[in-house]
């Protein structure tokens, strides 16, 4: 990814490939929804959509960061730092 990403971007795609991996539409997905209520989520769910972020994204996101992750904008912010670090 470029390295002009927005945050709006990114809050896009993740919310896409976590939407993907849950089933759900991308809709239903807001970037403060607490993920761990989203119906059908689980910890597989969501340590397989954090590896088709990292994918995306060309990043590796550290395992307490993952677990401590609530809401896509927790995410979506972990990811842009590692966007603007690599920068």
């Amino acid at each position: 990814m470029a390295e002009s990403t927005s945050n709006d971007e990114i809050i896009r795609t993740v919310t896409e490939l976590v939407a993907a991996e849950f089933g759900r539409p991308a809709e239903e997905l807001t970037p403060d929804l607490d993920l761990s209520a989203v119906e059908g989520a689980d910890s597989v769910k969501v340590l397989r959509s954090v590896a088709r972020i990292e994918r995306t994204y060309d990043i590796e996101l550290e395992d307490d960061q993952v677990f401590g992750f609530k809401t896509i904008n927790h995410v979506a912010d972990a990811v842009a730092k590692l966007i603007a670090e690599r920068g």
